[in-house]
This record gives structure tokens, C-alpha cells and sequence, in this order.
């Protein structure tokens, strides 16, 4: 049995919002923005740069990250992304990019945001 999820949770944009009504719609349980993981620290260990994860998937243990922004930010989202892997080798992620965004939208007929 999942958990219910928040009332009103505050998306960052209308992708998020869509996807997590379709892992609602497959019952799948989901946390928004459940963990920031650190990815540099400064000499007195003050986090320098962080990644949230967009979703946590606590049944398949694996966190999701949308990437349906402008291009212009996409290169520095990869950059932080390599970085996360490089740091926490053994922490599930999976990037899901503009493309498999509008994929998405086409089979259950959102609009594209």
C-alpha cells in the first residue's frame, strides 16, 4: 500500500507535476525532491555544490531526474549529474531527457511544457 502523497505538493514546473501523476495513476509510490546529495565541499566541509534528484522511487530504489529545461542549462545539469555519479557510484539514477518527456506527453496526450 502506498503512502498518500501531500496535499499540495510544489512542483518546480508542469513536467514534474504530469509525471507524478502518471507513478500515481500506476500506483507507484514517490518522493519529490526526497534527498540533496552533496557534491563538493569547501575546506571546513560547507556544501559548495549539491544535486536534488527530482523523484525517489523508494520501491525501486532508484531516484529520477527530469531534464525538459532550455537547452542553455542542460550542459551544466549534465556537468552535475556526471559529477553525482562519479561521487555516489551506488545510488540508482536515471536521467529522463526532453525527448523522453515529449514521448511521455504524446502517450497520454499532455501538452508538452
Amino acid at each position: 500500500m502506498t503512502k498518500p502523497k501531500p496535499a499540495k505538493t510544489q512542483f518546480a514546473n508542469e513536467s514534474e507535476r504530469q509525471f507524478a501523476e502518471v507513478l500515481d495513476f500506476y500506483d507507484i509510490q514517490w518522493e519529490y525532491e526526497a534527498r540533496t546529495f552533496p557534491l563538493q565541499v569547501d575546506e571546513e566541509g560547507n556544501v559548495v555544490e549539491a544535486f536534488t534528484p527530482d523523484f525517489y522511487l523508494p520501491g525501486e530504489d532508484i531516484y529520477i531526474e527530469l531534464t525538459t529545461i532550455k537547452q542553455s542549462y542542460v550542459t551544466k545539469k549534465h556537468k552535475k549529474i556526471r559529477k553525482f555519479r562519479e561521487r555516489y557510484p551506488d545510488v540508482k539514477l536515471k536521467l529522463l531527457n526532453k525527448r523522453d518527456y515529449t514521448s511521455l506527453a504524446a502517450k497520454y496526450g499532455w501538452e508538452p511544457s
